[in-house]
C-alpha cells in the first residue's frame, strides 16, 4: 500500500526475547504497519535487546550502533528489551543515536526506566502474534522469576513471576496450528514454577504440558530447574512424543552451587539423568554451565569434567561467570583469573563435543521422524530449532512435514538422513 509505514525489528538474546518480538511485530501489524526488509527501508527500527551477561549487552550496544548508521533519515530508532529495563536512564544517555529507550509494557519515554509499580500485568504475553514463519514457534508461559540465583540479575530487571492463564497459553497454541505450525517450544525464565507465583498457587505445568501436546504433533520445554523435575513432569514429557530435557544444572559442585545459591549436586544429576534413559532409551539432554563463578577451585572444574563425561550429554552450552550488579555473587570472594577461566572453557568444550560427535554418530543407521523446517533442514527431537544441530535431508521434502528417515551419516553436531517413506501432513 503507497504510503504505508514500515518497521523492522532486530532480535538479540534467548528465545524468550523472540517472543516478546513476536508480539511487538504483531503489535505493529494490528497497527496498520508493514515490514521491510532491511532496517534502510524502514520508518521504524527497533532492537530487543539482552542484558543477561556482559558480552550479550556489548553485542546489543554494537548492533543498535550499527543501525543507527544503516537507518533512513528521519526513521526512529527505538532500543527496547533486558537492556532498557535494567538500564533506562544510563542506557538513554549512553546512546543519543535512539530516539527512545524502553521496556515492555510501559510508555515508551526517553530515558525512563520502568519501576516496580509500572511492571505491566503480563506484559507482551497476551497481545496477538503473526502466523510463525516457520513450522514452530516459542511460547512464553510466564515471565519473571521467584528464584534468587547468586549469578542472575534477571528478576531485578524483569520482575517476579507472573504466569499466563491455561486458556490464554491454549488459545495461542490453536492460533499457530492453525497458521501452520506443527512444534511448539514452551518457555519461561522458571519454566517448572508455571503457576506457582511469588510462592503461592499450585505448580501447573504438567496438565499445561498435555493440554499442550493434545493440540499439536510436538511439544517441547525448555529451561527445567532440576529440583523441579517430579516424576509427573518426566512422564508428560516422555508422553508428548518428544523426550527432550533441557536442565538448568549451572555446576555439578555441591559447594559451589551452594554459593549460587542453586540446588543439587552431580550425583544427583547423574541419577536423575539414568532414570530417565531408563523410561526412555532415545531421550537427549541439554545443559548449561557457568565456568569461572567467584570460588571455583580446580576440584570443582575437575568435578565438572568429570560429570560431562559420565553423562553425556547430548548438547552442553559453557559460559564464563559474568558479575553482574545487584547479584549476590559480588559479595563473594574467590575471583577466578580470567586467563584461567577461559582456558577451563576451553577444555570442557573440547570435551563436550568429543560427546556430542560421539553421540551423533551412534545415531548412523537410526530411523527416525523429522519435521522438516527449510529446504534441506530437519531435526527430530533430539534437536530444539536454532540451539541443536541439524538433520539435512533431501532439499524436495516440502517444509512443515513430518517425515521418517534413516540417519546416513554425522559430521560434528549435525547429521545426514534419506526419506523412508511419504510425508505425513497435519493432523
Amino acid at each position: 500500500m503507497p504510503g504505508r509505514r514500515t518497521f523492522y525489528v532486530e532480535t538479540l538474546g534467548c528465545p524468550k526475547n523472540q517472543v516478546d518480538s513476536d508480539k511487538l511485530i504483531g503489535t505493529l501489524l494490528a497497527d496498520g504497519m508493514s515490514p521491510a526488509d532491511d532496517a534502510s527501508a524502514a520508518d521504524l527500527v527497533v532492537v530487543n535487546t539482552c542484558a543477561f551477561i556482559e558480552e550479550a549487552r556489548q553485542e546489543s550496544i554494537d548492533v543498535v550502533l550499527a543501525l543507527a548508521d544503516r537507518k533512513a533519515a528521519g526513521a526512529r530508532l527505538v532500543v527496547t528489551g533486558c537492556m532498557a529495563e535494567r538500564y533506562g536512564d544510563e542506557l538513554a544517555s549512553a546512546l543519543p543515536e535512539a530516539d527512545a529507550v524502553a521496556g515492555f509494557g510501559v510508555p515508551v519515554t526517553l530515558g525512563r526506566k520502568p519501576t516496580e509499580a509500572s511492571l505491566p500485568s503480563f506484559d507482551l504475553l497476551n497481545l496477538p502474534r503473526p502466523a510463525s514463519s516457520v513450522p514452530w514457534a516459542y511460547v512464553k508461559v510466564a515471565e519473571g522469576c521467584d528464584k534468587a540465583c547468586g549469578f542472575c540479575a534477571i528478576p531485578s530487571f524483569r520482575g517476579p513471576q507472573r504466569s499466563r492463564t491455561r486458556a490464554q497459553i491454549l488459545t495461542e497454541v490453536d492460533e499457530l496450528v492453525a497458521g501452520g505450525a506443527r512444534e511448539v517450544v514452551l518457555v519461561a525464565q522458571d519454566l517448572a514454577s508455571y503457576g506457582r507465583d511469588q510462592g503461592t498457587g499450585t505448580k501447573d505445568l504438567v496438565p499445561l504440558v498435555e493440554a499442550v501436546a493434545a493440540r499439536i504433533d510436538r511439544t517441547r520445554l525448555l529451561y527445567l530447574y532440576p529440583s523441579d523435575l517430579t516424576d509427573a513432569l518426566i512422564d508428560a514429557v516422555v508422553a508428548t512424543g518428544v523426550p527432550y530435557f533441557d536442565l538448568s544444572l549451572q555446576h555439578v559442585s555441591a559447594t559451589l552451587l551452594r554459593r549460587m545459591r542453586r540446588w543439587g549436586d552431580g550425583d544427583r544429576f547423574l541419577r536423575r539423568i539414568e532414570d530417565i534413559r531408563a523410561r526412555a532409551p532415545e531421550v537427549a539432554f541439554r545443559s548449561n554451565f557457568i565456568v569461572g563463578y567467584p570460588g571455583e577451585t580446580e576440584d570443582d572444574h575437575d568435578q565438572l569434567l568429570a560429570f560431562v563425561a559420565e553423562a553425556q550429554l547430548d548438547w552442553c552450552g559453557f559460559f564464563a561467570y559474568s558479575r553482574e550488579e545487584g547479584t549476590y555473587a559480588t559479595q563473594l570472594d574467590g575471583e577466578v583469573d580470567r586467563s584461567l577461566m577461559h582456558d577451563r572453557l576451553a577444555e570442557l568444550r573440547e570435551l563436550q563435543d568429543r560427546v556430542t560427535a560421539a553421540r551423533r554418530d551412534d545415531l548412523v543407521g537410526e530411523v527416525v521422524d523429522v519435521l522438516i523446517d527449510a529446504p534441506g533442514v530437519a531435526r527430530s527431537h533430539r534437536e530444539a530449532p536454532e540451539i541443536d544441530g541439524i538433520i539435512s535431508v533431501p532439499d524436495h521434502l516440502a517444509v512443515g512435514s513430518i517425515v521418517t528417515v534413516r540417519i546416513t551419516g554425522a559430521e560434528g553436531p549435525d547429521s545426514y538422513a534419506e526419506p523412508m517413506v511419504a510425508a505425513r501432513a497435519a493432523t
